[in-house]
């Protein structure tokens, strides 16, 4: 017999709705209407303008035939239509693919084909290596061309419209819907793979959800943030930067180039309080020419991934006003789970050893339910000394669905009941963890992983 608490206590539409981010832009837009959501060059757009305007992306991916399930790739750099995309593209039900846009034609192609994207929308910049890429997929795209005013560049359109024509013919009205499931997919990114072709890693919308939210919280935003695109948004959703920013009314400065000089313009001009970037961004700062430097009204957060940066280089920053904070993660867990979260008896450190303990990967973000070294073939946990190897595995709802269309390739990356990294690490007697290796042969482009 059911227990008391199992008894006419079932989930109905008042007490449980999927969890999904697209509903921080509707709130945000509800309370702070005239808010900056969103800034690009000249351009100035607030939260009224952005959910209008990715309410019309929807309304016209719907008009175009494009429903539930529906892949929808766009190739752009951090520019506002991106913003749109990561709400417009699922609010009409479609799976959103950010394409890497430092990838070849070929490798661009096939993840076309995988995916079986029914629109492209993509920038000017880009449309030799897309005009290619066409030329091989063996789908027939809508191909909408996007271009942007603050381009001056070389390139020309190649598709059927223009990205600022297609959504006038949207409602700014538009009825968007719920996910039905929040286990449904939201997003579509392809992994750097070692060999053979990138894999289509899949997120659902719960987990853009959590760690949407876990950024807020690991990243130390309150309301109001100003945040500085100079991490590419194409890369794991921009760690879910997109949706992070909205839910805490935020705004999005948008940067075509990580160049240290408009980087330095945002934050003194425009009030930039958060950034993320690989250490290549933290060294094009430091090394900048003095007449590009510009000083800091506040201490900036910043937060960076891959390699941890030399000592020298985090005393540098410090010294130049920005507080670095290092996580850690991967396509397949929507980019950052893991965070050096400091403890401020550190502070009292020599910087060699203070350093040292800010190179560390970290601990578990709050929205990831595991994280340990295992041993791959015993699946037991190595010993907490800092010495023995072992391969970081993860567990939780910041893990992707799965690999699209590759059961074998998921079934051997959750094998144990754990999503395999394929990265080896210890891990301290404190718990937190440090990569030692990568199993996974890769090149490093631009902060990008590659396939070698």
């Amino acid at each position: 017999m059911p227990g008391i608490y199992d008894q006419d206590l079932d989930r109905n539409a008042a007490n449980h709705q999927p969890l999904t981010p697209l509903g921080f832009l509707e709130r945000t837009a509800a309370i702070f209407p005239d808010h900056s959501a969103v800034v690009h060059g000249a351009v100035r757009r607030s939260y009224r303008d952005l959910y209008a305007r990715s309410r019309r992306l929807a309304s016209a991916l719907e008009k175009a035939g494009i429903g539930t399930g529906d892949t929808v790739a766009v190739m752009l750099p951090n520019i506002p239509a991106m913003v749109e995309a990561h709400y417009g593209v699922p609010m009409c039900g479609a799976v959103l693919n950010a394409l890497n846009t430092r990838l070849d034609a070929a490798i661009l192609a096939f993840i076309l084909d995988h995916g079986e994207a029914k629109v492209l929308i993509t920038d000017r910049e880009f449309s030799p290596v897309i005009k290619a890429a066409l030329a091989i997929c063996t789908r027939k795209l809508l191909v909408i061309d996007h271009d942007d005013p603050e381009y001056s560049g070389a390139g020309e359109r190649i598709g059927r419209m223009e990205y600022e024509d297609f959504i006038a013919g949207g409602d700014p009205d538009y009825a968007w819907r719920m996910p039905s499931d929040e286990w449904n997919a939201i997003a579509l990114n392809y992994t750097s793979g070692t060999t053979g072709d990138p894999k289509g890693v899949v997120y659902h919308h719960r987990g853009a959800h959590l760690l949407a939210h876990d950024n807020v919280l690991t990243c130390g935003m309150g309301r109001h943030p100003v945040y500085l695109w100079t991490l590419p948004m194409f890369h794991c959703n921009g760690w879910c930067f997109p949706w992070t920013v909205c839910a805490v009314a935020g705004t999005h400065v948008c940067l075509r180039q990580v160049r240290a000089k408009p980087i330095f313009d945002a934050i003194a001009d425009i009030g930039v309080t958060h950034m993320c970037g690989a250490p290549i961004v933290m060294s094009a700062l430091l090394n900048a020419a003095e007449a590009d430097k510009r000083p800091l009204p506040r201490t900036v957060e910043f937060i960076t991934a891959a390699a941890p940066p030399p000592a020298a280089v985090l005393a540098a920053m410090q010294e130049a006003g920005f507080n670095v904070t290092h996580v850690y993660g991967l396509t397949e867990v929507y980019g950052p789970a893991v965070v050096n979260e400091w403890n401020s008896a550190w502070d009292a450190l020599p910087a060699a050893e203070r350093a040292e303990k800010k190179s560390r990967q970290g601990v578990r973000y709050g929205a990831l339910e595991a994280l340990d070294v295992l041993d791959p073939d015993t699946m037991e946990p190595v010993p907490a000394d800092g010495e023995t190897m072992g391969e970081v595995m993860f567990r939780g709802n910041v893990v992707m669905k799965g690999y699209l269309k590759n059961p074998k390739a998921t079934e051997a990356a959750f094998a144990g009941g754990w999503f395999h990294s394929g990265d080896l690490g210890v891990k301290h007697p404190d718990g937190y963890i440090q990569l030692k290796d990568r199993s996974k042969d890769i090149i490093i482009s631009g902060g990008e992983n590659i396939s070698s």
